[in-house]
């Protein structure tokens, strides 16, 4: 029996996209676009099963980010843009904080390689949480119980069916949801703009919640500038879309890990060369890789990725400028042309 189709958004946001109805529910399932997406069993167990053919270069491969110490950033009052590990950013725009998909502490299955920059009790003053979708290397509990209590202030900006997840790990949280294409309501005196925009990809928490929840990306427009967050994503039209609603973007934080074996990974994360074509396609001016080195995902040995899109760049085939921080690095991108 064919599943019922539907549209849901927020009615209480403005949707920037003339005529989108709202994102597409197969059943109660969420979808890419026409594409109802999650990994079944059979693939899983052919990965866990299967040999790596690299898997003696990825023993022999240690190679972790750089760390330095990033505690100061969160005392700091000035704009900057740092890199906390994986898809975890502090990003102060005008004066507002924003943390973007941190995971502060190790986990069941996801331990990290190298140490966070900062103790996770000096990430304070934070304005706006923003969670791109609900996967446990993006959304972990006990990072959002103590963000939430050493952050009285803060707010959450997700996806549709976001809340009633925070809602089991910090009861009190402020959370605004939206559909792809609409701008979250930040008041009328704020010095930003930030609108929930599309992203390949799919959720999944539990056994029964498949597609439940959606996952997207993130623009932030402030005095001119543009900053887009990519969240985690397939090479798809939606890069297409994007530049074609927004015109070139100022700087781009692109995932580039987690891609091998393709036949498991393509249709959830884009490999090295894919991530260069999404930001030629975006028409991007500066470029910072993230989703890579931090935590162990996939069949690709760490440093292959940041190695494959350097080398693309070497190559004169990245439109923008390449950023490559340490975890912890302060970047003043305020000061990019």
């Amino acid at each position: 029996m064919a599943k019922r189709i539907s549209f849901l958004r927020n009615d209480a946001l403005p949707t920037v996209r003339p005529g989108y109805p709202g994102n597409k529910l197969f059943g109660n399932e969420f979808a890419n676009g026409e594409e109802l997406f999650a990994p079944n069993l059979a693939t899983v167990l052919k990965w866990q099963l299967s040999a790596n053919p690299q898997k003696e270069e990825k023993k022999r491969d240690t190679w972790v980010p750089n760390v330095v110490d990033g505690s100061a950033a969160f005392s700091s009052t000035e704009d900057m843009l740092v890199w906390l590990g994986h898809s975890s950013f502090l990003l102060r725009v005008a004066g507002v904080s924003l943390l973007f998909d941190p995971v502060l502490f190790n986990s069941l299955g996801l331990r990290r390689r190298h140490a966070l920059p900062c103790p996770p009790e000096a990430i304070r003053s934070i304005d706006y949480l923003l969670l791109s979708h609900g996967h446990r290397d993006h959304l972990d509990e006990q990072s959002i119980k103590l963000l939430a209590r050493q952050n009285p202030q803060l707010r959450v900006l997700s996806s549709l069916r976001m809340a009633p997840v925070l809602r089991g790990m910090a009861p009190g949280l402020p959370v605004q949801e939206a559909g792809w294409w609409q701008q979250y309501d930040l008041g009328p005196d704020s010095p930003l703009e930030i609108t929930y925009l599309p992203a390949a990809h799919w959720h999944r928490r539990g056994v029964t919640d498949a597609n439940q929840v959606l996952w997207g990306s993130f623009m932030i427009r402030t005095a001119g500038k543009l900053i887009y967050f990519a969240g985690d994503t397939a090479y798809a039209d939606h890069f297409e879309a994007i530049e074609a609603r927004f015109g070139p973007l100022d700087i781009v934080l692109m995932p580039i890990g987690a891609y091998k074996p393709a036949y498991m990974m393509a249709k959830s994360h884009v490999n090295p060369h894919e991530a260069a074509k999404a930001v030629n396609v975006l028409r991007a001016g500066h470029i910072v890789p993230m989703h890579y080195g931090t935590f162990d995902l996939s069949d690709e040995p760490a440093a292959e990725p940041l190695r494959q899109l350097t080398e693309v760049a070497a190559g004169g085939m990245l439109r923008g400028e390449l950023h490559t921080p340490a975890v912890g690095e302060v970047l003043r991108w305020q000061d990019w042309e």
